[in-house]
């Protein structure tokens, strides 16, 4: 058999803003995906020198270890606050902070509800696993009705313990916002869409037209009890029917942007 010369391309290679070290996460999390759409946007974008990402305490808070970019880290539910006065100091950086349901609605609260209708000139990744990932998988203010968690065994009743917050339509109703969506990450297709909406909520920021955030449904096999698989079936089936995806605030100015 004769073997031909078969030119060969690459379609696809790590972006150099994340470090090459595996990372800690369960199987079937998508804080890798996540982690990676963000690398590539700031690097099509060119912003990787001039990027300051903020962590909160979560699974989220070891976003540091993976991003080849400055990054510090916040106290529980404090990104926003610490996010704002780095960008305060110095306007010209991109700065995002990168949370989780459990920090950004819950203790977080005040603190994204005061930045965005401040219209703080902030970029926010919002990661919403429906529960508390990193403490042992209790009941999150975005737990869905009826959801069995460590800390609602027979499934979050909504007459004791109310419901669940959705967050992106919750922002889109403040003046100061100019880009809120929703996209997911449970599937290529919605991959692909995150990552544009990703990108339109960091060219937000780079033309100063407002406080942006993307909010990514995500699994968490472990605490679910699930493979990764039935998570992410789990996803569609379940998490699409009360936090539907699509775009809660595109502001005049954003809409013009015409990414």
């Amino acid at each position: 058999m004769v073997m031909m010369d078969v030119p060969t391309r690459v379609v696809y290679s790590r972006p150099e803003a994340l470090d090459p070290r595996v990372t800690h996460y369960c199987p079937g999390c998508t804080h890798g995906i996540s982690h990676r759409l963000v690398a590539e946007v700031l690097e099509e974008m060119g912003e990787v020198e001039n990027t300051i990402g903020v962590a909160s305490v979560g699974c989220s808070v070891f976003a540091y270890n993976y991003f080849n970019i400055d990054f510090v880290e916040a106290a529980h539910g404090r990104a926003p606050a610490m996010a704002t006065g780095i960008k305060r100091v110095l306007p010209d950086r991109m700065v995002f902070t990168y949370q989780g349901d459990g920090d950004l609605a819950s203790i977080g609260m005040g603190e994204i509800v005061g930045a965005a209708s401040r219209g703080e000139l902030l970029t926010v990744v919002f990661i919403n696993n429906a529960n508390y990932g990193m403490t042992g998988g209790q009941m999150a203010p975005t737990t869905l009705p009826g959801q069995v968690t460590t800390s609602s065994p027979t499934g979050r009743d909504v007459k004791r313990q109310g419901y669940p917050i959705q967050t992106a339509e919750l922002l889109s109703t403040l003046d100061g916002a100019a880009y809120v969506v929703r996209r997911s990450l449970h599937n290529t297709r919605e991959v692909r869409r995150a990552k544009k909406a990703l990108r339109t909520a960091f060219e937000v920021q780079k033309h100063r037209l407002g406080f942006s955030l993307v909010e990514l449904l995500s699994t968490c096999p472990t605490n679910w009890g699930m493979s990764p698989v039935e998570a992410r079936d789990w996803v569609e089936e379940r998490m699409l029917t009360y936090y539907p995806l699509g775009d809660y605030k595109v502001s005049p100015a954003v809409a013009e942007l015409n990414l």
